[in-house]
């Protein structure tokens, strides 16, 4: 998206007919994945707020210059988008490992490297052609113990419509779709409905992995539904988040 498609009418009545703070959110993504680190849009619409939005992965350096994004690019910025859904609305910190449409590598210092080190998922899709949004476990399901604040990314679900952030659909396990590359852990292609996409490999912090009777009672986890206290599961807690009254 250059400076001269902000300008655009459609662009200014798709702005316009959002809450300003979902079209400032939805654009915040966009730009932080469209465009590289240190490059930033703004925008002042009629209202006389000026917005700034700042670049981060690049993944899209062609469609960055003005010219028609290709289908790899579309890919890309759709795979972004879904890899950065959040059911509980809460910041947190995601290391994403691939190529972008050029294919250079997404960098990630050393220090990056060694903190976000747990698997997540693969996400990939495109939203521009209608395909939709996946996701694939890049471990494996969450015992009934585990859930992560992040929710739409590693899943409980073997497959499926999410339950926890639709409509990103759920594929299961990477491997039988998706090709890794041994090298870098990260996926080069993943195929569904025929259609291969160009996939976003996304890990946590390890302890972004919240399990039931590690004493904290997370975002992601609710009271011991059973009244009886001994509920283990993350979404019937006793140890952590003591019995529903």
């Amino acid at each position: 998206m250059t400076l001269l498609a902000l300008s655009n009418t459609r662009f200014k009545n798709w702005f316009n007919s959002n809450t300003p703070a979902y079209s400032n959110m939805v654009m915040s993504y966009v730009v932080a994945c469209a465009y590289p680190a240190g490059s930033s849009l703004t925008y002042t619409p009629s209202t006389g707020t000026t917005y700034t939005w700042h670049g981060r992965l690049g993944l899209t350096p062609d469609w960055n210059l003005g010219n028609q994004s290709s289908a790899r690019e579309q890919q890309l910025l759709s795979a972004c988008l879904a890899a950065h859904v959040n059911k509980f609305g809460v910041h947190m910190t995601i290391s994403i490992r691939g190529l972008d449409a050029r294919g250079t590598s997404i960098q990630v210092d050393a220090t990056e490297a060694t903190t976000f080190t747990e698997p997540e998922a693969a996400f990939f899709g495109n939203l521009f052609t209608g395909d939709g949004a996946f996701a694939c476990n890049d471990r494996a399901n969450f015992t009934p113990a585990e859930s992560s604040a992040r929710a739409c990314g590693i899943s409980s679900q073997a497959s499926g419509m999410s339950v926890e952030c639709p409509p990103l659909v759920h594929i299961g396990n990477c491997s039988p779709i998706c090709i890794l590359d041994n090298g870098t852990g990260r996926y080069r292609s993943c195929t569904y409905g025929g259609k291969t996409y160009e996939p976003l490999t996304t890990k946590l912090r390890p302890a972004d992995i919240y399990r039931c009777g590690d004493g904290v009672c997370q975002i992601s986890e609710s009271c011991d539904t059973s009244k009886n206290g001994n509920g283990s599961s993350y979404n019937s807690c006793a140890s952590d988040c003591g019995i529903c009254r």
